[in-house]
């Protein structure tokens, strides 16, 4: 099975580690991954990592089952037009990483004029950064059928939820934009903890695993964030003492803001 990944910037790259470093779960091998850019400097280290790698659209998606479209938003539209006559909607599934645009809008984009073609599978997924670790939150929101292949492929770089396309702003607010607003707590923290006389290289490492044990906390059956701060926060103690002062501050309220002011509406 040949997976084509349009686009090698940022997560177009990340995509393509994490489905090379995954590998043979999903591609049998790197070479099973061909990816595309107009720049070959962002192709030279997937080329290093065994991925077959070109400048042309049109050779990447030629007999794939699985093309991952990673360009900016405003291009998809003429990308599409490009290469959707190479590909065979037969069998062949559309996984669209784009912000702004709608199963609608792919629907028209993705259209054959030849007579008795077939509606193409297809999709947009949304994951994060994280997805070159295998660590993302994905969201998968279909068009035409399932797309299994891309549940299976993205499965494989973290957790994916398929959801209504309604949902998918709020969404990517949380998981997308959400990677800069939990590592800006972390630089905060850091900040407060140099102020406090622990050196920076130190606390992240305190910072980002108390992290992990929060996160791993709540991935137990029946747990909420209150029981869990419950547990911390005796009676007069030191912990309520500091949450009540970053609520004094706005916590809560910048928190909920800016997950609002990144929801596109």
């Amino acid at each position: 099975m040949k997976v084509a990944i349009i686009g090698a910037g940022a997560m177009g790259g990340a995509i393509a580690r994490g489905l090379i470093s995954s590998a043979p779960r999903f591609i049998t091998s790197p070479g099973d991954l061909c990816a595309a850019n107009p720049s070959p400097r962002r192709l030279a280290p997937l080329a290093e990592a065994g991925a077959s790698t070109t400048c042309s659209n049109i050779e990447a998606v030629r007999d794939a089952s699985l093309v991952i479209l990673c360009v900016k938003p405003w291009l998809v539209k003429d990308v599409i037009t490009e290469i959707k006559d190479h590909i065979d909607y037969s069998y062949a599934e559309i996984a669209v990483v784009a912000a702004c645009v709608t199963i609608s809008d792919l629907n028209e984009w993705l259209h054959k004029e030849s007579a008795g073609s077939r509606s193409p599978s297809f999709c947009i997924v949304m994951p994060n950064t994280a997805v070159s670790l295998c660590k993302s939150m994905t969201f998968q929101v279909n068009g035409n059928g399932t797309c299994p292949l891309t549940l299976k492929a993205f499965g494989q770089l973290g957790e994916v939820m398929v959801i209504e396309e309604r949902l998918l702003p709020a969404a990517t607010s949380i998981a997308s934009c959400g990677i800069a607003y939990a590592l800006r707590y972390i630089r905060a923290a850091m900040e407060g903890s140099v102020e406090l006389g622990i050196r920076a290289p130190l606390a992240q490492e305190m910072i980002v695993q108390t992290l992990i044990g929060a996160a791993s906390l709540l991935q137990e059956p029946g747990t909420h964030p209150e029981t869990e701060i419950d547990k911390v926060t005796t009676p007069g103690g030191l912990t309520i003492r500091g949450l009540n002062a970053m609520e004094h501050s706005g916590f809560t309220s910048a928190v909920i803001n800016g997950l609002k002011a990144s929801t596109p509406r």
